[in-house]
């Protein structure tokens, strides 16, 4: 019996083994179609699942050591974007994304996650592949964090900023590296503002009223604001530098200004100048309820509702106080203004006490003319943004100053593209104050003053570029104004560096003709 039940045993087990043999067989030998219609099922699956995708876009510190925090990429589509810190290189970073398909490309290199290493100073495109060729493609932008304050402008419903009469309402915050100088969520109101800035350009200035007076980026508390879009200058420099001249001046006030980032409804809009405006307030124009302030300007850039009235040289817009034409106050100003050009043309202009000295503030009038005539900035010869202020029973004054973007040889069309030849002394005022041998005198002696400062106004324009280096590079790729005509340019250069050599340069060779040419007078 136990032979028996041993040997049904042995067999037992040697038709299982063979069982088991046949069927493993028949899968991998003789099994051969059936084998081929599973795999041929699963590779029109997989075929027609398959799909094309960036799931997930990260900048880790394990594989990017010399970034402070990871970076999480947004997904937006087909477009993945990101902001790092400016001291941050991000020409050789590691990424480390998550993927459907078979494969992951940039300009044709296959990548792998965590190890392949992309330049991101430009939008870099990833390229996702399926096992059938279908592709999908992502911009990664991976914006610098220029070390400029942002400004993030959202308007009511996003509406656009189309118009230079009408605000749209909405909200703005700043976020900037110096907490105190941060602004969540201010109600405000803006609309555009600017002449041929405003018709010409598509990078549109604004002006910008706060619910309540504010400080803005450490500038002095007050509603109005206005953002220079800097689209004629490329230096982005040239007002700027010239306030920089009237803040060493002699003016009572020259406009503060900062630059910064601005979004616009969650959009990029490029690199600003934000200034104070030139207005009545304590902390910018000072003149009180009674105060006056002027511009020399044109007819046909006049506002319905503004009041001037024509000099015996000029047109004057009074810009403060509010009036009527005809009041009391109107006909002060009136004939201020003409009594001063009456005297100035007389043949006892010169004399001290009956002539032009009578009326005028001679060191504001000094100090406007020469950054006027250094800067040759166009419109300061007669045309417009040619301000005065007066007090009720004071001098006039010059200044504050404004609109330098076409200055220090930035216009095509007339003579102060070139650093010689004098400018404004053709103003009509100056013009006849430099027959007078003593206000030629102080010229000379003030210009002596400005030429000592010449070092310092050149350091101050290296030290604006470079703290403007990633920021006129993103500004430049949102407007690409680098290396083409923009109107009234008088040169077209390939880099942001030439733009501002060529505006030192410009000015170094002014100041020497300038030297020479007031000492020979």
């Amino acid at each position: 019996m136990f032979r028996t039940a041993k040997n049904y045993k042995n067999k037992l087990s040697t038709l299982l083994i063979t069982l088991i043999l046949t069927l493993m067989l028949s899968a991998c030998g003789g099994g051969n179609s059936k084998k081929d219609d599973v795999v041929e099922v699963e590779e029109n699956v997989t075929e027609t699942t398959q799909t094309a995708s960036l799931q997930s876009f990260y900048f880790l510190r394990t594989h990017n050591p010399l970034l402070t925090t990871d970076i999480y990429v947004e997904i937006n589509g087909n477009t993945l974007s990101a902001r790092v810190n400016i001291d941050v290189p991000v020409d050789s970073l590691v990424a480390t994304f998550k993927y459907e398909g078979a494969k992951v490309y940039v300009n044709n290199e296959e990548q792998q996650s965590d190890f392949t290493i992309n330049d991101f100073t430009n939008t870099v495109t990833y390229t996702v592949e399926t096992d059938n060729g279908t592709q999908k493609h992502y911009d990664v932008d991976l914006t610098v964090f220029t070390g400029l304050p942002i400004i993030n402008i959202v308007t009511e419903n996003y509406q656009p900023i189309d118009s230079k009469e009408d605000y749209v309402q909405g909200m703005v915050s700043v976020r900037a590296k110096d907490s105190e100088n941060a602004m969540t969520d201010v109600e405000m109101k803006i609309r555009g503002r600017g002449n041929s800035t405003w018709f010409t350009h598509p990078k549109k200035p604004f002006q910008m009223k706060l619910e309540d007076k504010a400080e803005m980026m450490g500038m002095p508390k007050d509603k109005k604001w206005l953002f220079l879009a800097e689209y004629s200058d490329k230096t982005l420099l040239r007002n700027t530098i010239a306030f920089e001249l009237g803040h060493i001046s002699k003016l009572d006030w020259t406009p503060a200004s900062t630059f910064a980032e601005v979004f616009l409804n969650g959009l990029y809009n490029g690199t600003y100048n934000i200034t104070q405006k030139v207005e009545e307030s304590d902390n910018r124009v000072a003149l009180g309820d009674t105060g006056y302030l002027l511009e020399i300007d044109q007819f046909e850039r006049l506002d319905d509702d503004d009041v001037y009235f024509y000099s015996h040289n000029f047109l004057l817009n009074i810009k403060e106080p509010e009036l009527e034409f005809e009041s009391d106050e109107f006909h002060y100003i009136k004939n201020l203004i003409r009594d001063f050009e009456t005297a100035l043309h007389s043949s006892s202009f010169s004399d001290v006490n009956n002539g032009y000295a009578k009326y005028i503030d001679i060191d504001s009038f000094i100090d406007w003319y020469l950054i006027s005539e250094i800067t040759k900035n166009v419109d300061s010869k007669f045309f417009s943004s040619i301000y005065l202020n007066v007090m009720p029973g004071e001098t006039i004054k010059m200044g504050p100053l404004w609109d330098f973007d076409l200055a220090f040889g930035n216009t095509d069309y007339a003579d102060s593209q070139y650093y010689y030849g004098f400018w404004v002394k053709e103003h009509t005022w100056f013009k006849r104050l430099f027959q007078d041998p003593a206000f030629v005198s102080k010229v000379q002696q003030r210009f002596a003053y400005f030429k000592d400062q010449q070092e310092y106004i050149l350091n101050t324009i290296d030290e604006k570029a470079n703290a403007l280096n990633y920021a006129q590079q993103k500004n430049d790729n949102k407007w690409q104004t680098i290396g083409i005509y923009v109107w009234p340019n008088a040169v077209v250069l390939d880099t942001y560096q030439e733009e501002v050599d060529h505006m030192k340069n410009w000015y170094i060779d002014r100041m020497d003709w300038l030297d020479q040419a007031f000492n020979n007078l």
